[in-house]
């Protein structure tokens, strides 16, 4: 039974607005008028992914972290014992968004109309992807839906932990970048010239460092938007090259060869297939189900490539360790625990202490990164300005020197 949202005036004038469920917009219509209401627009609420007209919703309903909340109250009143539909009926009560109102309003009305809660959530894609309905369908199956869902809030609330920080960590020397950029360029193309043309009618030769920042003053005042222009066009381009799924591919590999970036973004990754794999695995997923959905988690499309040929591998015969041991994009540490849970028939519960290892190595070389990096952009922002001030300084004591 579809959900629509209404406004309507009663007796006194007054303006209600709300939801409610019926078969079309004439019963909806009719059931507010049995409520003393004269209906001024009655609207059907549309999924999450699409509205009543086709057209898509610019922007998400649920942000990463009010996903997890809402799992967490969700799992909180399904373990205590409501029923599936009053849940959603109590959390579509509360909601303050509009938006979360008329989304949590869509999913009731198809567990209303009969539908697995699992396959209502697929009619909002982009709300809940295919990790989440896997493990949805799961805890249906398995009659553990409270217990599942709680499960599946931890792994977000984790997952949105990792990721902040890891934002952090990396946030304070972005912004040391952009800030110091900034002045050496406000240095370089206003200070440098206005204090340099004083000395150029003197008609002597100026020293090299000035000359030479003069030089970059002048082409940055002279072509500065085209460098600009140029950058903005190379980052457009590489966007649209990345679309393409091989060279995307290579890009993703190369991007692992780096430093210090390579190995956070592959640790990142591998603890998240991970925790995916512990969490379908834990919740009764099949394997090879379970590793197709964790591989399409994968942000880097190269270890995501490594993840769907262990996927072939397993559904020839293979074991899930010696395939995934076979892919050196992978930490070891993952295909050893994978192994010992293979070996003890406690696969889900070693691959989430893999996970959770792998994380912790990630937060420790996030925060290693940005202890080099802090002193390292403070000492190369210290040197640009001091090689501007000396490019200011020296003319002055050329000047001294010439007057003695």
């Amino acid at each position: 039974m579809p959900a629509y949202k209404f406004e309507a005036i009663d007796a006194a004038g007054k303006t209600n607005s709300g939801l409610l469920e019926a078969d079309n917009a004439k019963a909806a219509r009719a059931q507010l008028r049995a409520q003393a209401l004269v209906p001024l627009e009655v609207t059907q609420v549309a999924s999450a992914g699409t509205q009543a007209t086709g057209l898509k919703i610019v922007r998400r309903v649920f942000s990463s972290t009010g996903l997890a909340v809402w799992t967490r109250q969700l799992a909180g009143l399904v373990g205590s014992g409501l029923p599936l539909e009053r849940a959603l009926t109590a959390l579509s009560d509360e909601a303050e968004d509009p938006k979360q109102r008329e989304l949590i309003a869509h999913l009731r009305s198809e567990v209303n109309g009969g539908s697995p809660f699992a396959r209502a959530l697929g009619s909002a894609p982009r709300e809940f992807d295919d990790v989440y309905r896997a493990v949805v369908g799961a805890g249906e199956q398995s009659g553990a839906l409270g217990r599942v869902l709680e499960r599946l809030a931890d792994d977000l609330e984790e997952r949105q932990q990792l990721k902040s920080k890891i934002i952090g960590a990396t946030l304070y020397p972005a912004i040391v970048s952009l800030i110091a950029v900034v002045i050496v360029v406000f240095l370089v193309t206003y200070v440098v010239p206005q204090v340099a043309s004083v000395f150029i009618s003197s008609k002597r030769a100026l020293p090299g460092l000035t000359v030479a920042m003069l030089a970059i003053s002048a082409f940055l005042r002279s072509y500065g938007w085209l460098l600009l222009i140029a950058i903005a066009g190379g980052v457009t381009t590489l966007r649209l090259m990345l679309r393409n799924a091989l060279f995307r591919e290579q890009f993703d590999s190369s991007w692992l060869t780096l430093p210090l970036i390579g190995k956070l973004s592959r640790g990142y990754n591998a603890a998240r297939f991970a925790g995916t794999m512990a969490m379908l695995a834990n919740a009764g997923v099949p394997i090879l189900k379970a590793l197709q959905a964790a591989a399409e988690t994968l942000s880097n499309h190269a270890m995501r490539a490594d993840a769907m040929d262990a996927l072939v591998q397993v559904r020839e015969g293979a074991p899930f360790a010696s395939a995934l041991a076979a892919k050196k994009r992978f930490p070891g540490i993952l295909a050893m625990f994978a192994r010992l849970g293979e070996q003890t028939g406690q696969l889900p519960q070693m691959l989430d202490r893999a996970a959770k290892q792998l994380g912790q190595e990630v937060q420790r070389r996030a925060m290693a990164m940005a202890t080099i990096l802090e002193p390292l952009l403070i000492v190369a922002m210290g040197a640009a300005v001091m090689l501007i001030v000396l490019a200011v300084l020296l003319p002055i004591i050329q000047l001294n020197t010439w007057v003695k």
